[in-house]
């Protein structure tokens, strides 16, 4: 059973920054990619910062160049550091993942806050 659980969100000043995590259990996590997206109300959820099966990453526009994901040596850890925050990065932050191979992210962690003053 794959569960995700992420951490870390709070209150945070415009330009701040803060770090989520996302503990993966339930599955050989090195077999399988992750990523983080982003959903405030009235919009779809946005893919902000993916890991492909190369270990490539690749980044949303709005975020580029501030945010960086990251992973643990074991790869039960995905990280997502976030500098230079604007207030249009509220949100609710997901983990996700998937197996290789594949393009959709179908696993989802339970989502942490993030607010922006």
């Amino acid at each position: 059973h794959v569960q995700l659980v992420e951490s870390g969100g709070g209150s945070v000043q415009a330009g701040g920054s803060l770090r989520l995590s996302c503990a993966a259990s339930g599955y050989r996590g090195s077999d399988y990619c992750m990523g983080w997206y982003r959903q405030v109300p009235g919009k779809a959820r946005e893919a902000i910062a993916l890991i492909g099966d190369d270990g490539a990453t690749k980044y949303a526009d709005s975020v580029n160049g501030r945010f960086i994901v990251s992973q643990d040596n074991a790869k039960n850890t995905v990280f997502l550091q976030m500098n230079s925050l604007k207030s249009e990065d509220a949100a609710l932050y997901y983990c996700a993942t998937r197996p290789p191979n594949t393009t959709s992210y179908d696993y989802w962690g339970q989502g942490t806050q993030v607010t922006v003053s």
